[in-house]
């Protein structure tokens, strides 16, 4: 299953390399939203594969949306997490692909390819980068981490992003919005960052990342503390040592 996941990751991220560039768009979903003909690219191959490979599994892509197959296993795929960042030539973009069993990721990979870095995830197995086992950072303080947020596209969540991004400034604590909620759970798996925050996180978004943050160490739960599975609005994902701070730093919005 592994050599699989990997294999395709690679596959379609190396498709939607070629484009880095020079790709066009093909239709804005919504004003902050746009699709270029590398997503559709990058969806097709995955989606083909996995309706070969696993015909009896359920489907989820941010692109092509759902198959009508009622099934425990649920693959969610983002053919290009961080379409923005690809159309304007910013490296932090990626392709992401998650297994879910029952609501909860149980294999996962993301490939960033103009960073050459695949994230890869099992559970109970650990979490790797570049095929080297990765932990998250050290940092017992929130008023000393590095966090990271990105917002779903439904204006509630942006209005709550807008208050957590206020608090976090306001607070004096170090924050960047990247633009690839795949990239940047990969980083707090690495120990880059100490943690992300996604008011309206959606599955195929973040399902390998929360796995690859849990795999190497950390914790991810919706805001109020709940671990997070496909149901949850929320994403909290740290490196478990700041979470209960964190999450106390969250009530109320």
């Amino acid at each position: 299953m592994k050599q699989f996941i990997v294999k395709l990751v690679k596959q379609a991220g190396l498709e939607v390399n070629k484009r880095f560039n020079h790709d066009r768009i093909i239709k804005v979903k919504k004003p902050s939203q746009i699709v270029t003909q590398a997503d559709l690219i990058a969806d097709k191959i995955i989606v083909s594969a996995l309706k070969k490979k696993f015909p009896a599994h359920a489907i989820i892509s941010e692109e092509s949306g759902k198959n009508k197959i009622a099934s425990d296993y649920l693959w969610a795929v983002d053919p290009l997490d961080g379409t923005t960042n690809y159309f304007i030539g910013s490296p932090l973009f990626a392709v992401s692909l998650a297994l879910f069993y029952r609501g909860q990721p149980v294999l996962g990979a993301a490939f960033a390819p103009a960073l050459n870095e695949l994230y890869f995830a099992e559970i109970e197995k650990g979490a790797y980068l570049n095929n080297k086992k990765i932990k998250v950072s050290k940092n017992n303080r929130l008023k000393d981490s590095f966090l990271t947020f990105c917002h779903g596209s439904a204006r509630q969540d942006i209005r709550r992003a807008m208050k957590i991004y206020n608090k976090i400034k306001m607070a004096g604590l170090d924050s960047r919005q990247l633009g690839s909620a795949a990239i940047e759970l990969g980083f707090v798996a690495a120990g880059r960052t100490d943690c992300i925050l996604i008011p309206g996180a959606h599955s195929w978004d973040v399902g390998a990342g929360v796995l690859m943050a849990r795999e190497a160490g950390g914790q991810a739960t919706d805001f109020s503390g709940q671990e997070w599975d496909i149901k949850s609005k929320d994403l909290a994902a740290s490196n478990g040592k700041i979470h209960g701070q964190l999450v106390k730093f969250l009530k109320n919005i």
